[in-house]
């Protein structure tokens, strides 16, 4: 009878011990694999370039992410034979994510979009700085693929004129894209702007698209008020239209390398350039700035009236006064030049 007691009592205890023994291991495989181990109050994202190794995104899991067991995540990504094999991309961690959800996602190089948004850019320089902040690729890059000729002609356009495939909006791309699929995106998304509707009203206004860019950039650079694009677009039409120099002050600015200048001296009006309007006539052989779309529509839906004249208000509120004749523009330009003169801006 102790003998049949002792028996039972020994499989009664090795099935406990088994038991156990298989729930504390289920426990420590659920803790590895399916438990939440990233705890920040809301969705952090993590950047894997290049030269980011293993133990700098572990380190960096438990600094922004709020990883609770970094041990547990790094033993996933070993039987999952994730370590060693890091992809590039901007990745989301949600709060209470498991192990095996970030693990899929980085392995599998699901990584979230990047909302990219470039206005107000002027030049190649400045607009390749934007994008080595923004994204993984290097500015230095683009740059040279935009100083390409080569390259340029087989986007459509050259050196002068690439920045007019540039149209300023916001974007959503992957933020490790190469400077190569990132400029054949822009291009995509030029083709998308210049519909049917917009050629008809370029062509209408005896402009290519590239031609809008150049002179809505102009436009742009003139003026602080939005309301005067379409009117300065329709005098510098008219300009055109009458084999009138242009004489823009934007483009002696860019001719001379400075648009901070307050006043446009004969010095600068000398500067042999091809974006000096005022010794050569017609458009300049590119834009001056990428043009807001803003400004393109402006030039596409430009104001017809009789204006060839214009001279920014005497107030400094950076409007213009239009004139029909040269008579009234002097009267204009007299005020402007008078009202320079009395605060010493020379």
């Amino acid at each position: 009878m102790n003998k049949r007691f002792s028996f039972h009592h020994w499989i009664w205890i090795c099935s406990i011990a088994v038991f156990l023994i298989l729930f504390c291991c289920g426990l420590w495989i659920y803790r590895i694999v399916w438990a939440p181990n990233f705890f920040s109050e809301k969705p952090v994202y993590v950047y894997i370039d290049e030269q980011k190794d293993w133990d700098q995104l572990c380190q960096e899991l438990e600094d922004s992410a709020a990883c609770l067991h970094i041990g547990s995540f790094r033993q996933l990504a070993s039987w999952m034979n994730y370590e060693g094999h890091l992809k590039t991309g901007r990745y989301r961690v949600d709060p209470k994510m498991s192990n095996l959800d970030l693990v899929r996602r980085l392995r599998s190089g699901h990584q979230e979009a990047i909302r990219l948004t470039f206005i107000g850019v002027r030049s190649r320089e400045e607009l390749a700085k934007r994008m080595d902040e923004e994204l993984m690729l290097k500015g230095d890059t683009l740059l040279r693929l935009m100083n390409d000729s080569a390259w340029c002609a087989s986007m459509g356009f050259n050196r002068q004129t690439i920045v007019a495939m540039f149209i300023p909006n916001t974007y959503e791309v992957y933020w490790n894209v190469s400077p190569e699929r990132f400029m054949a995106r822009m291009k995509r998304e030029y083709k998308v702007f210049w519909n049917a509707s917009r050629q008809e009203k370029a062509q209408a206004a005896g402009l290519s698209p590239v031609e809008v860019s150049v002179l809505a950039s102009i436009v742009e650079e003139e003026s602080a008020a939005v309301d005067e694009y379409p009117v300065i677009a329709g005098l510098y039409l008219n300009r055109l239209k009458a084999g009138i120099p242009l004489q823009a002050d934007p483009t002696v600015k860019f001719a001379v390398g400075d648009f901070s200048l307050r006043r446009i001296l004969d010095k600068h009006l000398e500067v042999d350039s091809p974006y000096n309007t005022y010794k050569y006539a017609g458009l300049p052989p590119g834009p001056i700035r990428i043009p807001s779309i803003q400004a393109l529509d402006a030039v596409l839906n430009y104001t017809k009236h009789r204006y060839l004249y214009m001279c920014a208000k005497e107030d400094f509120s950076g409007r213009h006064n239009f004139a029909v004749t040269l008579a009234e523009h002097n009267r204009n330009a007299a005020r402007y030049r008078s009202e320079l003169n009395r605060r010493k801006i020379f």
